[in-house]
């Protein structure tokens, strides 16, 4: 009982903090919460708190603030996430719905996100080497240049020019598009380089060379790794919480500058749609001390392909910002499924 109850005063003290940016006292505790004590016993249980550093005391005679573990706990016994209202729910649907692409798909998710939680939101492409091939096509362009174009399972379209060095006529241009597509339609793209592997020695001469340079610009589309694009919006909302960072925010929009730095606070796992939430120190990367980083992953089908998540101060709301995250990952899933 002891122990529920000091969670319960951690559990205000977070609230109030997120909320109001003050440090909390016991008065404040005892006008605002119905925790069914006396204000003698909730000092006494700030007091543990205090101890098992919970929460902190800024300066002398101000009330008590989370601490990075103090925030972990008060994550970790989190009994649910805040849900998204009916109204938000279809106001989601609604915005993403209306994505014509995979880029579309990603720009309006993560403009979303960040106008959802007042966050830096950010999205990670899906893994194109987690993909399939949709179609591809091999369009003349002239005499010696040709178009790959190579749609995959979701959504992402590549194109490519390809020089031949020899004169292609429609007829050879069908003929390498039949015996390709045959091979790689429906195939994942890990895949395409052994099942294209002894297609050039089906033809000779000038064909072969042409054949040669088309195959070998297919195999650098499917190698290139776009899972290390990242997308970012509401940077803008970081202006907000600047007295939130010690020292200054510089040092947050410096390391979110840099793309290794956003594939590492999206995680490397993609086997689970478990959220992560990883706070202040918790972050490894320099000069995201004082943040806070919640991520999730966003299936196509079954499979995990790719993650998104918000950057924050530690002072979140994080049943909403864990919500948040969720209920947009669920529908990004959802929509580059149906785009299959």
């Amino acid at each position: 009982m002891v122990e529920d109850r000091r969670l319960a005063v951690l559990r205000a003290i977070v609230e109030d903090y997120v909320a109001t940016h003050e440090p909390v006292g016991s008065r404040s505790l005892v006008e605002r919460h119905s925790l069914g004590v006396s204000p003698a016993t909730i000092r006494n249980d700030m007091a543990a708190l205090e101890d098992e550093g919970l929460i902190a005391q800024p300066h002398t005679s101000a009330g008590r603030v989370p601490t990075d573990q103090g925030y972990r706990v008060f994550v970790d016994r989190l009994s649910a996430v805040k849900p998204m209202s009916a109204a938000e729910r279809r106001a989601i649907g609604s915005f993403l719905d209306g994505a014509v692409d995979l880029d579309d798909v990603m720009q309006r998710s993560v403009r979303l996100l960040a106008q959802l939680t007042r966050q830096v939101a950010l999205i990670q492409y899906p893994s194109l080497t987690r993909s399939s091939v949709r179609h591809l096509e091999l369009v003349g362009l002239a005499p010696t240049r040709i178009l790959l174009v190579l749609i995959s399972d979701s959504g992402r379209v590549e194109q490519r020019v390809v020089e031949t060095a020899v004169v292609v006529d429609d007829d050879l241009l069908g003929r390498m598009r039949t015996r390709i597509v045959e091979q790689v339609n429906g195939q994942r793209l890990v895949d395409v380089a052994d099942r294209v592997a002894d297609i050039t020695e089906q033809f000779q001469g000038d064909e072969r060379t042409a054949a040669a340079a088309v195959i070998a610009t297919l195999l650098e589309t499917v190698v290139e790794r776009h899972e290390e694009r990242v997308m970012l919006a509401g940077t803008a909302n970081l202006a907000t919480f600047g007295e939130d960072f010690t020292g200054a925010v510089r040092p947050v929009l410096e390391a979110l500058e840099e793309q290794m730095v956003l594939l590492r606070l999206l995680g490397e796992s993609r086997t689970t749609e478990a959220l992560t939430v990883r706070i202040g120190h918790e972050n490894e990367v320099e000069g995201l001390s004082a943040t806070s980083v919640v991520t999730v992953g966003y299936s196509l089908g079954d499979e995990i392909v790719a993650q998104l998540g918000v950057v924050g101060p530690t002072r979140m709301d994080y049943p909403g910002t864990m919500g948040s995250v969720r209920a947009v990952a669920r529908y990004v899933g959802r929509i580059l499924t149906e785009q299959q």
